[in-house]
């Protein structure tokens, strides 16, 4: 039996690594921002009110956590493989493995995951482990990352990011272009497997927060592609086309600033999100 961070007992064995894509505090806390903050209905087909034991899967700085606690009556315990980012909010946090999860047969009522299948090498192992730790549902909220759009009044930002996201998805090793996990749920051996759309929008304009002004002094500096340059390549971008894109995102970067500051910069990012949830056979 395991502990979570507050000493309750979890039945969680120790952790178990296994290779799966790392992301910072900060990184997380951008791409999951605003999710919940507007209509929950799409999460009506957790059935949140009918459970006891709810375990998130992948939790990282627990925004979909909090959720699943004001949500439902249930104890909600986190699980992540990091433990530094469990330590980033207040809550039961188990650090194990989504490939591994460490917990008895049938334990909980729920697992649930959010944008997690999307950086797993073997979604569907991570929900064969789900399915044997639930009792009774399982559920995956997952981004289609290839129908991202982004309307910008800087004409050159929907046209850059358009371009750097469709090499990106070629070149990453995983499928962040899941969004609807239902046929992973069938294969699985899932019963009455359910997915519902949830497009998360997220607008930028004046007055601009301080969020919005550091993310478009990254952009004059093209700090993200930086990082990104490795799966750019191996997606098919040629090292010209990378150094001309980078010199293109940062003069469009440049002009954003410039925007910002007159207060004329206005964007809208629709991330269309899927909610697929499966019951576990009787006999499972």
């Amino acid at each position: 039996m395991g502990k979570d961070s507050s000493g309750t007992s979890t039945g969680f064995a120790p952790f178990v690594t296994r290779l799966v894509r790392r992301f910072s505090a900060r990184y997380l806390e951008d791409t999951r921002r605003g999710m919940w903050d507007g209509s929950r209905d799409a999460l009506a087909p957790l059935e949140l009110d009918s459970h006891e034991l709810i375990v998130d899967v992948g939790a990282g700085t627990g925004e979909l956590t909090a959720v699943l606690t004001e949500e439902s009556p249930a104890t909600v315990v986190a699980v992540d493989r990091d433990r530094s980012l469990l330590q980033s909010f207040d809550g039961s946090g188990v650090q194990s493995d989504a490939m591994a999860l460490g917990m008895a047969d049938d334990t909980a009522d729920l697992v649930v995951c959010q944008a997690l299948l999307i950086n797993l090498p073997d979604p569907g192992r991570a929900l064969g482990e789900f399915k044997r730790c639930s009792n009774d549902r399982v559920g995956a909220i997952e981004p289609d990352n290839s129908q991202v759009h982004v309307e910008s009044s800087v004409g050159a930002e929907t046209r850059l990011t358009r371009n750097a996201r469709d090499d990106y998805i070629t070149g990453v090793t995983t499928d962040v272009a899941l969004g609807d996990a239902s046929t992973l749920f069938e294969d699985t051996g899932f019963e009455n497997v359910e997915t519902r759309r949830y497009n998360l929008v997220r607008t930028i304009e004046p007055p601009y927060d301080e969020r919005a002004i550091r993310a478009a002094k990254r952009k004059a500096t093209a700090s993200r592609l930086a990082t990104q340059r490795e799966t750019l390549l191996a997606g098919g971008m040629t090292v010209q086309d990378y150094e001309q894109l980078r010199e293109d995102w940062r003069e469009m970067g440049r002009s954003v600033v410039k925007a910002m500051q007159n207060e004329t910069y206005n964007r809208r990012e629709t991330i269309p999100f899927y909610v697929t949830t499966g019951t576990v056979p009787e006999n499972a």
